[in-house]
């Protein structure tokens, strides 16, 4: 008896969806173990995980502020099994300050979710003078130089945010650049620089323990972590309105129903209560927004961010 064509061509099929769906899905992170991105990116992953009945393994590669990472899975199989979890600082600021970046996130980087978001907070060493936003503008126009501030890399937020709370307070930076977080935030509590733009996510205990002190606060409303920081906008510098949003890629030319289910099981993910719990307690704003929704917020921050980088001057390279 002759086996039907459709049949044969499944059986043909079977070993390799069953070798597929038991694969074990990566998800690379630009940042070291226990830093806020890792934190994300381990939620999420148990979350799949379980889920999904399959193993998802996160995979550290930091350095360059998360260029390295967005680089790996770009260049990366399109089989909807190695993804990655990127940045703003990776995706929409990087091209627009680096004229070789060695990856091109239009074209080789599909978004799956929009997952959370950070805000930034101005701080500056416990033991410096200022206590207020007003305080430290009316200290940095009255230097003869320019203001020290720490950033956590070229062409990073924590960077052009810098750049812009200057503008907005006409007083002038150097942008000391560190390569390493840990270093960057030893810099502020030693009082090696006057200030930097942190996340909440990484800030906030530092803030409770004592180590520095934090002035204003990029979001819309203050942080139920920090309720006594003010906003910029209560400061009388609403422009000063920057964030860090995190977001799960897949590489270009992955199917399209791969992409799909990946963006419904991240975005259900960040959504659930126990998760979303741990993740707003560790400083983040969960989104969990669908592939449509991360594609459109992909595309406005380009746009944004490139007209920050043109009007700061800076060139990476």
């Amino acid at each position: 008896m002759r086996l039907p064509r459709l049949f044969l061509t499944l059986m043909l099929l079977t070993p390799a969806l069953a070798i597929a769906q038991t694969a074990p899905l990566k998800l690379i992170v630009g940042f070291p173990p226990g830093t806020g991105p890792d934190v994300v990116a381990r939620l999420l992953a148990q979350k799949v995980g379980e889920t999904g009945k399959q193993n998802v393994v996160v995979d550290n590669r930091a350095g360059a502020g998360g260029q390295i990472a967005a680089q790996a899975v770009a260049k990366s199989p399109a089989d909807g099994t190695t993804l990655l979890l990127g940045e703003v600082g990776s995706i929409s600021i990087a091209p627009a300050a680096f004229s070789k970046l060695p990856y091109n996130p239009a074209r080789e980087l599909s978004p799956l979710s929009e997952v959370v978001r950070s805000d930034f907070l101005l701080v500056v060493p416990v033991q410096a003078p200022p206590t207020s936003v007003a305080d430290f503008v009316k200290a940095a126009k009255a230097r003869g130089d320019r203001l020290n501030f720490a950033t956590f890399g070229a062409g990073t937020p924590g960077h052009f945010g810098a750049e812009m709370f200057a503008e907005a307070g006409g007083f002038k930076i150097e942008p000391i650049h560190y390569r390493a977080t840990g270093d960057a935030v030893t810099a502020i509590i030693a009082g090696d620089v006057q200030a930097a733009f942190v996340t909440t996510a990484l800030g906030a205990a530092q803030i409770k323990a004592g180590k520095m002190r934090a002035l204003a606060t990029t979001a819309a409303a203050r942080s139920p972590l920090l309720p006594d920081v003010p906003t910029f906008a209560e400061a009388g510098l609403p422009k000063v309105d920057f964030s860090a949003w995190f977001a799960v890629f897949a590489p270009a030319g992955t199917p399209a129903a791969t992409l799909d289910q990946l963006s419904q099981q991240f975005a259900a993910a960040a959504r659930a209560p126990e998760v979303r719990q741990k993740l707003v307690e560790a400083g983040f704003s969960v989104t969990g927004s669908s592939r449509a929704e991360a594609e459109k917020m992909v595309r406005d921050e380009a746009l944004r961010w490139a007209a920050a980088v043109k009007a700061s001057g800076f060139k990476g390279d």
